[in-house]
């Protein structure tokens, strides 16, 4: 695409793939006129990062093309790549870890390209290792996991909780009113109740890496 308008881009790149603004918006979870309002009538002034990420990653395209800033992913050297921090402290999958220090100490790094089709803001990661067995098969003792610090609200899947002085990594079940729960993967280990205010949510694993 050689247009810098990212507005035109999209719609020739609908126009190429003969799919509709309509099916378009409900594949981004919004309604079905959401993108011809974005297109036709400037509502609004700009796709949300994760929308344009979806339609970047559906269409196979750069996400600058869909109007993210070319500047947005500083790249190590040029190169494409971006580092992220690990952190000292560790997430307990098993009986709760104790924090002694949040500094970083090394780096892991990632694909630019590839942060931004995950809809993933560089400077809204980190990396801490696991320690315990509580989320096995899921997550090892040692694994290395990529927390998301930006993500909104409580959403399925497995998050990194701040319970007292005891940082740990779990699943959240928050069915119940007044409460939270915070499940394991493994059957070993049984679901801890808490109020919510007894709970600081951290961030999201969004990834994990580990010896095989």
């Amino acid at each position: 695409m050689e247009s810098s308008d990212p507005r035109r881009t999209l719609i020739a790149l609908a126009d190429a793939r003969k799919v509709s603004l309509a099916s378009l918006s409900r594949m981004i979870g919004k309604n079905g006129s959401y993108l011809h309002q974005f297109l036709y009538k400037g509502s609004p002034r700009k796709l949300e990062e994760t929308d344009r990420a979806t339609l970047a990653r559906f269409f196979g395209v750069d996400e600058v093309e869909l109007g993210a800033p070319k500047d947005k992913y500083n790249d190590a050297g040029g190169a494409g790549w971006i580092d992220v921090p690990r952190l000292t402290i560790g997430a307990s999958a098993g009986p709760g870890a104790l924090p002694g220090g949040e500094g970083a100490f090394d780096v892991l790094r990632f694909s630019a390209r590839w942060l931004r089709s995950m809809g993933l803001q560089a400077d809204a990661l980190s990396a801490i290792a696991v320690t315990g067995d509580s989320m096995e098969p899921t997550l090892r003792d040692g694994d290395e996991i990529l927390v998301d610090r930006s993500a909104g609200g409580l959403r399925d899947g497995i998050h990194v909780v701040r319970l007292g002085d005891a940082l740990l990594v779990k699943r959240l079940d928050t069915g119940r009113p007044g409460l939270i729960v915070l499940l394991s993967d493994n059957p070993a280990y049984r679901p801890i109740e808490c109020r919510p205010e007894e709970v600081q949510v951290i961030g999201r694993v969004v990834w994990k890496g580990g010896r095989i």
